[in-house]
């Protein structure tokens, strides 16, 4: 029997309101922005009391962290199944503009300009790091070349705050390369769903293939 099959109608009533819940506040999101999202407007917006809704999510700050643990997850799982298919580090890097172009709130909830007032528990970070860790199996480079002195500088500081990669052994060299490749495909991306590449002109995925191009080769 199923997890799902063990559940008592109050557990599965609970789990669908929950769901439904969270689907109006990316809606509110996609709308307002998430220091705009109100559960008393959530209430509303499904017919019910204010009061009634605090019985599943407590609070603004419960439901947000919810929000987010699903957008990390969402993406993490994203990265993890390229990386079982044999997507090297540049295929998951197409797989992550993937998936911030079909789910933008998602991706500006985790990345984009943080909820003011909010603070996130630390269960959330590790989930985060679960991300960085599909990057850093991917990021080892078969290059021979000897590091500038730009690089070996950077290098250095890494191999002593490597706090961010969460425990994982990589050297200081995979843990620059994880981390220019995640801070410049951000960039280029966080530029893109923000609309700052229309009327330029150019076609923000040969931009972003350019930097993969250079991240990677």
């Amino acid at each position: 029997m199923t997890s799902a099959a063990k559940e008592t109608p109050r557990e599965r009533y609970r789990a669908q309101l929950r769901a439904e819940v969270k689907e109006c506040a990316w809606e509110q999101i996609a709308a307002a922005g998430a220091p705009g999202l109100s559960l008393n407007a959530i209430a509303k917006q499904m017919g019910m009391s204010g009061p009634a809704l605090y019985r599943y999510f407590a609070s603004r700050d419960e439901l947000i962290t919810e929000l987010i643990r699903d957008a990390y997850r969402s993406l993490a799982d994203t990265l993890r199944t390229a990386a079982a298919s044999g997507a090297d580090l540049a295929g998951l890097g197409h797989a992550l503009r993937t998936w911030a172009l079909d789910n933008p709130q998602r991706y500006f909830l985790v990345y984009g300009t943080p909820v003011p007032g909010y603070h996130a528990p630390d269960d959330v970070t590790v989930t985060a790091s679960q991300i960085m860790d599909v990057l850093l199996d991917a990021a080892p480079s078969s290059s021979a070349a000897a590091p500038s002195a730009h690089e070996d500088r950077l290098d250095a500081h890494l191999a002593a705050h490597r706090q961010w990669a969460a425990g994982h052994p990589a050297p200081p060299a995979d843990l620059r390369r994880a981390l220019l490749f995640w801070t410049r495909l951000h960039g280029v991306l966080s530029l893109e769903l923000a609309g700052h590449f229309t009327g330029m002109g150019l076609d923000p995925a040969e931009l972003y293939d350019s930097e993969l191009r250079h991240l990677t080769r």
